[in-house]
Formats: structure tokens, sequence, C-alpha cells
């Protein structure tokens, strides 16, 4: 398991069972990317929401909010320390 900045611990997951390990929503199977992609592709917040119920407008944000942050400073983000 990969452990993940305590900012984002409540909203975003790092599973190597899950999705292949890529960054997913809490308690979904929905990784940033796929919401990223989602926003690119012209969707609105509601929109998300609205097909993926089980997402709310702060997972959204928190997901952006990742992703930003490993862009700016990775190691802040996720610390590569793997436990057993």
């Amino acid at each position: 398991m990969i452990i993940i900045n305590t900012k984002f611990m409540n909203q975003i997951t790092i599973n190597p069972n899950i999705r292949f390990g890529k960054p997913c929503v809490n308690g979904t199977r929905l990784a940033v990317e796929d919401i990223l992609n989602m926003l690119k592709a012209g969707w609105t917040v509601d929109e998300v929401t609205q097909e993926y119920p089980e997402l709310t407008k702060k997972d959204i944000l928190g997901a952006i909010d990742f992703a930003c942050e490993l862009i700016k400073e990775p190691a802040n983000v996720v610390d590569m320390a793997f436990t057993k």
C-alpha cells in the first residue's frame, strides 16, 4: 500500500489491487484520472455527480486538488514508502 499525504487521506486511496494502483476516490473504483478526463471532455461537476451519484462535489474538487499537488510537488503528495 502507498501512503498518501494526510491532506488527501479521506478522499483519495491508492491500492495496488484497485485499478492497478491508480489514485481513486475513497470507496469507489473511480480514478482521479477518470474524473479529470470527464472534466477535460467538457462535463460539468453537476454532470459528473449526476452520472456517478456516489461522488460529491467535494470528491471531485479533491481529485483536482490531488492532481494539482501531484504535479506541483510529487514528494509531498505520495510517500513512496511501502508498508507490509
